[in-house]
């Protein structure tokens, strides 16, 4: 399918051709990603991509994506895609599902996009009850414009703007996007993963299909927020990227479904 970018970024080269792409990607990544080593956005959307594939919905599948390092991914999918304001992408995502109620509408965010710039959208869409996907990649920081710190920055950690960690008196408190989607009467199905681990990454694409099956059979909206890794960012090493996140994001933001209307999966997911 053709990709739609909007927003074209002349600094990035364009990716290489199909038939250079990495061994064992799904058919619909076109090239390899140009993010940081250590990255942990081109898993979550790797898992995204098969979920569209092993549920046969790429035909129909139209992603709205927001403002990140992820940004880059529009040149390297391929299926159709729309490239909007910052933070607008929920908003975006409800006007082509109601034009187009027989496609699968999602959206792909980072923490920046979703919980700073966006925060009115994801909530008001999901108040709305809207009949979308959205994923969320939550790794603590503004990491395309250099590494600021974001609503959902946790205490103690560092970032460009609290070198000293995140305190609550001076910055406040992170805000648990997911959590509060989940409270509303809108959303059908929640959850947050990780790819942090091979059981972790397995555990997340379950949630992702899961989403995506939600809107599939009329939940109203359907989130989930995947835990990514951003070493650069977090001023840690690659390798470490990983275990910092474990010890820093995940007791805060706990992995596993916070809304589902299969309440029997909850064992599955966190087995």
């Amino acid at each position: 399918m053709a990709t739609t970018d909007i927003t074209i970024d002349t600094r990035t080269a364009p990716p290489p051709p199909a038939s250079k792409a990495a061994a064992g990607a799904p058919s619909l990544i076109l090239g390899e990603h140009s993010l940081c080593p250590g990255c942990g956005e081109p898993v979550a959307l790797r898992l995204l991509l098969e979920t569209l594939q092993d549920l046969d919905v790429v035909h129909r599948s139209i992603g709205v994506v927001g403002h990140g390092c992820y940004g880059s991914f529009v040149r390297i999918m391929d299926v159709d895609v729309l490239q909007c304001l910052h933070g607008r992408a929920p908003s975006c995502a409800t006007g082509i599902k109601r034009m187009r109620p027989d496609s699968v509408v999602f959206t792909l965010q980072g923490d920046g996009d979703m919980v700073n710039e966006g925060l009115q959208e994801i909530l008001h869409s999901a108040a709305r009850g809207e009949n979308i996907t959205c994923i969320l990649l939550n790794n603590g920081v503004f990491g395309d414009t250099g590494g600021q710190q974001t609503a959902t920055t946790v205490l103690g950690q560092r970032t460009k703007t609290s070198l000293e960690g995140r305190n609550a008196e001076q910055h406040g408190y992170p805000i648990p996007i997911a959590d509060m989607v989940a409270s509303l009467q809108g959303s059908g199905y929640v959850a947050r993963g990780a790819v942090s681990t091979p059981a972790a990454v397995a555990k997340t694409k379950r949630m992702i299909k899961r989403a995506v099956q939600s809107q599939l059979d009329g939940n109203g909206l359907s989130l989930v927020e995947i835990l990514t890794m951003c070493p650069t960012g977090w001023f840690v090493p690659a390798a470490e990227g990983a275990d910092y996140q474990g010890s820093s994001m995940e007791p805060v933001y706990p992995i596993g479904e916070l809304k589902s209307p299969e309440p029997q999966t909850q064992e599955a997911v966190h087995a």
